[in-house]
């Protein structure tokens, strides 16, 4: 039996690689707003997870955060720096997980560009909270799922497949290096 992959008639597989991968992180990361933020993920421990919002992609692909200085996060992190992110940007589509490397500042400059004022909630004596630091995350690699033509043209491809019975699936994925 073929794989679901050698059934369709259009290629659905494509690596990515410098600024295209760049590209479609910053495509991805908007459509999701948010991820999954995994620290602890290499050394045997249970990993801890927690949803987080990306505030900022910079050119280079890195990921940048505002945490608490004294959140378990950041004590992760500074035990080690290795970190996942997991992004959903739709029921159906858009998904990519990043592996990278954390690192945290308290770059005053970079606090004020990247401060929300919902994130009084978090943060309660505003931008000059002394518990606020960024968290940069610099992906080494990971991987995207994602619809080639949108979400409208996938949805109907998949209602032809069905109907004739061919896997008309338009979904790509690959490998980012970013």
């Amino acid at each position: 039996m073929d794989s679901i992959n050698k059934q369709q008639p259009e290629e659905n597989h494509e690596d990515l690689q410098g600024s295209e991968a760049v590209k479609k992180l910053k495509i991805l990361v908007d459509k999701a707003q948010s991820c999954f933020f995994c620290t602890r993920i290499i050394g045997g421990e249970q990993f801890s997870t927690r949803p987080m919002s990306v505030q900022k992609v910079d050119d280079k692909g890195d990921l940048l955060f505002l945490s608490a200085a004294d959140s378990y996060k950041n004590k992760h992190i500074q035990a080690d720096p290795n970190v996942q992110l997991l992004f959903q940007g739709s029921p159906h589509s858009d998904f990519m997980t990043l592996y990278g490397h954390a690192s945290i500042s308290r770059d005053k400059a970079q606090i004020k560009e990247l401060w929300n004022p919902i994130l009084k909630t978090w943060f309660t004596e505003g931008e000059n909270d002394p518990r606020i630091t960024v968290i940069r995350v610099s992906p080494r690699d990971g991987y995207y799922w994602d619809t080639k033509h949108g979400q409208i043209v996938a949805f109907a491809k998949t209602l032809i497949g069905a109907a004739i019975g061919k896997t008309l699936d338009d979904s790509i994925e690959g490998k980012l290096k970013v």
